[in-house]
């Protein structure tokens, strides 16, 4: 019997995404994990300079609230020519609040004078897994993983969230809201780090359920 695991997360697309990553894991979302404890949980404030930092912190608050592991991922655009922004701002570039059309239009906002071949651009995510009343206690496992890929000059595709109308892998021809969540959950950035961290976060879950 493995533990529940908590992602910290409000969003659907990345539930839904972990969850096929994860199949047979029982994977609560923010909401659905406040429910089985009976108590909110508040909104992490994301203040950390790097996905790593931001990615610990949500999962060690959510752990120490809900009492179970957490898992927690902060991910985000980095596009050569701004720097690397949007960055760790991605899902607020365009202000607090912000939803991804208004974030999308600063990022085409920001490019329009960049020819296509300067587009380059990457996804990177941070996966960190907490338990702080398990017996991870203190530590955090944490795994990397990025997808290489260009900003188009407008979107395509329907599915997806975020800037993957805008974001398309030139070995496939296709943007991550082109590719939709099966077979975009093979190759994207979150599906990379998961790769890295999910044999240890699996064997985790079975050794967190063996201790109850």
């Amino acid at each position: 019997m493995t533990r529940p695991l908590v992602f910290a997360t409000r969003n659907k697309g990345k539930l839904v995404e972990l969850r096929q990553l994860l199949a047979g894991v029982d994977v609560l979302g923010i909401d659905e994990a406040a429910q089985r404890i009976g108590r909110a949980i508040p909104d992490v404030v994301e203040d950390a300079d790097t996905f790593e930092g931001n990615a610990i912190k949500k999962a060690r608050e959510v752990s120490a609230i809900t009492g179970l592991p957490a898992l927690a991922d902060d991910s985000g655009l980095e596009v050569d020519a701004l720097d690397g922004a949007p960055g760790v701002y991605s899902a607020r570039y365009a202000g607090e609040g912000a939803g991804d059309a208004a974030n999308n239009a600063k990022l085409l906002a920001a490019l329009a004078d960049v020819p296509a071949e300067r587009r380059t651009a990457r996804f990177r995510a941070v996966l960190a897994l907490a338990d702080v009343h398990g017996p991870l206690g203190g530590e955090t496992i944490t795994a990397h993983g990025t997808c290489e890929g260009t900003i188009l000059d407008g979107p395509r595709g329907t599915g997806g969230f975020g800037y993957d109308p805008l974001f398309l892998v030139p070995e496939l021809g296709q943007t991550f809201a082109e590719l939709g969540t099966g077979p975009k959950s093979g190759i994207s950035h979150r599906a990379r780090a998961m790769q890295a961290i999910k044999a240890q976060l699996l064997a985790y879950l079975q050794q967190a359920g063996a201790a109850q």
